[in-house]
């Protein structure tokens, strides 16, 4: 069951310019994206800097309005609702920012923070919060006495913590990670995921996880979505990722993971060329100049989203002209 349905979402923005400041043209973070989000799944988001996930995420819950497309969830668009009807579903979709450091309000009390959240939401009781904001802390792994710290006081891994905490203190259904532990060092990502994943099973939570690496979504997430230039170029299984991506873009990023075994020579992928401006989108696939297996219409023509498997969707000229021919042979 899609917990959140998502159409055709558009996302340009203005570029001014001139003694006038009138618009030149648009930056277009995300072109026309279309996808499904499953009730208790994990669905990751993954791409190059820049390639417009955290755009995306953003949109999700409206932190940023969409300049075109659908947002359904459980059913009701969301994109349409202006500020007062779309408080209740405030209240059932949470963020966790990238950064631990510029996402907590300095001059507040860990207990300020999560008080205000769940006062304005009315989760519990006057009388039930300090309760209910120590389990909260608890339930992240920081001690009862974090309550009355400020941000200042705890590590990077203290704060994403704390980020977590603030996200699951309204009691939501569906949470966008935004790269929760890109700026973690090594040793404490896999504590901070370990714990989402924790989380993730105790409160029944469907997750929207922002990452660029691969390796994490993988070892995370039940679904991936790879995104190049603000378009959604790959959808698969997280299962056997190496057997299953078609797109040169997603092989690419796979082969650009540092190997696990050291006895392992294999050189690693790097792609050669630039991304293309978001200002001036080339014509036909945004990949082309970088593409390895470019044919000639990927030039000439954007490539739809062709099914190749259950629930393995990938736009590219190549990958869908392969599948074909099998179909013919067979």
């Amino acid at each position: 069951m899609a917990l959140m349905e998502v159409r055709n979402l558009v996302k340009r923005f203005p570029v001014r310019g001139g003694v006038l400041n009138r618009v030149i043209g648009h930056v277009h973070a995300v072109s026309d994206v279309s996808f499904d989000v499953h009730k208790g799944e994990t669905l990751g988001v993954v791409g190059e800097s820049g390639c417009g996930k955290s755009t995306l995420g953003k949109m999700l819950i409206r932190l940023i309005e969409p300049t075109s497309g659908t947002i359904r969830y459980e059913g009701k668009d969301i994109t349409t609702l202006d500020h007062v009807e779309l408080m209740p579903f405030r209240r059932t979709m949470q963020i966790i920012f990238q950064d631990p450091y510029s996402s907590l309000n300095p001059r507040l009390t860990v207990r300020s923070l999560l008080r205000e959240a769940i006062a304005f939401h009315r989760i519990v009781p006057r009388a039930e919060m300090d309760e209910y904001i120590t389990n909260l802390i608890r339930k992240v792994g920081l001690r009862a006495d974090a309550a009355d710290k400020f941000p200042h006081e705890f590590s990077g891994g203290q704060r994403q913590r704390i980020g977590i905490a603030r996200a699951l203190a309204t009691r939501p259904e569906f949470i966008v990670a935004d790269e929760p532990v890109s700026a973690l060092d090594v040793s404490i990502q896999a504590q901070v995921l370990n714990l989402l994943m924790d989380l993730k099973d105790e409160f029944g939570l469907t997750l929207v996880f922002i990452s660029h690496d691969l390796k994490v979504i993988q070892h995370f997430c039940d679904r991936v979505m790879v995104m190049y230039l603000g378009r959604a170029v790959e959808m698969m299984p997280c299962l056997d990722l190496d057997e299953q991506a078609r797109h040169p873009y997603s092989k690419a990023l796979l082969g650009a993971n540092p190997i696990d075994d050291p006895s392992d020579r294999r050189p690693l992928t790097i792609l050669q060329g630039d991304v293309p401006s978001p200002f001036n989108v080339p014509k036909g696939c945004p990949f082309t100049g970088r593409c390895p297996e470019v044919i000639d219409r990927c030039r000439e023509e954007m490539p739809p989203a062709v099914s190749h498997s259950d629930g393995h969707l990938v736009a590219c000229w190549v990958a869908s002209e392969g599948v074909a021919e099998c179909q013919r042979g067979a």
